[in-house]
C-alpha cells in the first residue's frame, strides 16, 4: 500500500506542477525540474521499479516544457524574449524528434535543452526587474551563455559522456569535495561580483504571473479578439500544427504501445489540429468561449476522443488501436497542450497587436 501511495504520489505531482506554470512560473517549473530529477530515487529508495515508467518520465518531461513555451505566451511582455524562447523550444523538439527517429545521441548535443534554463533565467529576472525595458541583445546573450557555458557541459556529461554525479561523488574521492568549492566559488561571484553591478530593482520580490492586460483578460474578450484576427489556417494555426504534431511524434516513439508511424502521428494531429483551430473560431466568432479553464479541457478532450474514435472506425482499426490507458493518455496530453494554445496564444497576439498599434503614427492604426 505505502509503495503504491508514494508512486501515485510521484505521477500526481508530475502531472499537477506544470499546470502551476502559467500562474506561478519560477517556483513550479524549478519543481518540475527537480522532481523530475529524483522521481526514480524516490522509487528506489521504495525498492520500486514502475513498469515503462522511464518511456512515460520522458513524455512528462517534454509536456512539461510545452506548458512553459504555452506560459511564455500567456505571461511574457518581452517580445524578444518570446521570439527567442520561440526559436529554442522548436528548435529543442526538433532534435528530440531526431534522437527518437535515429537513437543517435549526439544529436542532443546539437540540439541542447537551452529553452528551459533560458524561461528560468527569463523568470529570475522578472521577479525584480521588468523584462520589457531589456533588448533582443540582452536576452540573446543570455540565452547564448546558458547554451554555451551551461547546455552543452550537461548535454555532453549526460548524453555522450553518460557521467551521473552520484556514481562519481560515491567512485573518486575528490569529486566530491571539487564540486562542493565549485558550488561556493560561484555563489561568492554571485553576491560579491554580480549582485553589486545590478540595476536598481523596478518593484519587490514577486513569483507570481503578473495580471493579463484588462482589455484581453476575460475569456469573452479574449473569443473577440480572436475572431477579429485569427483565420482558420495562419500563422498561429501552423505553429500549433508543428507544437503538437512534434510532440505527439515524441510522445508516440517514447510510449511503448503506440504502432503508428511518426508521419502517421504528425498527419493525424496536424487534422486534429486543425479541426480544433475550425471549432474555437466559429465559436468564438458566434462570440461564445469558456470561462472556465477546465471546461475548456473537457470540451476539447471530449472532441478528440471523438475524432480519436471517428478515425479508428473509419480506417478499420478498432481492433488493433492502443490500449484504452495509452490511448486515454495520450490524448490527454496533446487535449490539454490544445486547451492551453488556444486560451494563451490571443493574449501573445493581442500584446504583438498592441504594440504594432503603438509604433504607428496617429490615425493609421489597423
Amino acid at each position: 500500500m505505502g509503495v503504491d501511495v508514494v508512486f501515485w504520489a510521484v505521477v500526481l505531482a508530475r502531472f499537477g506542477l506544470p499546470l502551476l506554470i502559467p500562474r506561478y512560473p519560477l517556483p513550479a517549473i524549478v519543481g518540475c525540474l527537480v522532481l523530475d530529477g529524483v522521481d526514480q530515487t524516490i522509487f528506489q529508495s521504495f525498492g520500486f521499479d514502475p513498469p515503462f515508467y522511464q518511456s512515460y518520465d520522458k513524455a512528462m518531461d517534454v509536456f512539461y516544457l510545452s506548458v512553459a513555451y504555452l506560459a511564455s505566451l500567456r505571461n511574457w511582455t518581452s517580445q524578444a524574449a518570446v521570439g527567442i524562447s520561440r526559436f529554442l523550444f522548436f528548435f529543442r523538439q526538433v532534435g528530440v524528434v531526431a534522437f527518437e527517429l535515429s537513437g543517435l545521441r549526439f544529436l542532443l548535443l546539437l540540439f541542447p535543452n537551452t529553452f528551459e534554463y533560458f524561461f528560468i533565467a527569463y523568470e529570475a529576472i522578472r521577479t525584480r526587474w521588468d523584462p520589457a525595458k531589456f533588448g533582443f541583445r540582452f536576452w540573446a546573450l543570455v540565452a547564448g551563455g546558458i547554451w554555451v557555458f551551461v547546455k552543452l557541459p550537461q548535454e555532453y556529461w549526460i548524453h555522450i559522456a553518460q557521467l551521473d554525479v552520484t556514481d562519481l561523488i560515491a567512485d573518486t574521492s575528490w569529486f566530491g569535495p571539487l564540486l562542493l568549492v565549485a558550488v561556493l566559488v560561484l555563489i561568492a561571484v554571485l553576491l560579491l561580483i554580480v549582485r553589486p553591478r545590478l540595476p536598481q530593482p523596478d518593484w519587490s520580490w514577486k513569483v507570481e504571473a503578473d495580471p493579463l492586460p484588462e482589455e484581453i483578460d476575460e475569456a469573452r474578450e479574449r473569443a473577440a479578439f480572436q475572431a477579429a484576427h485569427r483565420r482558420v489556417f495562419d500563422g498561429a494555426a501552423v505553429e500549433k500544427i508543428f507544437l503538437i504534431g512534434l510532440i505527439s511524434v515524441i510522445f508516440g516513439n517514447v510510449l511503448p504501445a503506440v504502432q503508428a508511424s511518426s508521419l502517421e502521428i504528425f498527419v493525424s494531429i496536424a487534422i486534429f489540429a486543425v479541426i480544433n483551430s475550425a471549432l474555437g473560431l466559429w465559436s468564438a466568432r458566434r462570440g461564445r468561449s469558456w470561462e472556465s479553464a477546465t471546461m475548456s479541457f473537457a470540451v476539447v478532450f471530449a472532441t478528440n476522443v471523438v475524432l480519436v474514435t471517428v478515425g479508428d472506425l473509419v480506417l478499420g482499426r478498432d481492433d488493433e488501436g492502443l490500449p484504452l490507458v495509452d490511448t486515454l493518455f495520450f490524448i490527454f496530453l496533446f487535449s490539454i497542450l490544445t486547451m492551453l494554445y488556444d486560451r494563451y496564444r490571443p493574449i501573445h497576439d493581442y500584446r504583438v497587436h498592441a504594440a504594432v498599434t503603438a509604433r504607428q503614427p496617429k490615425g493609421e492604426e489597423s
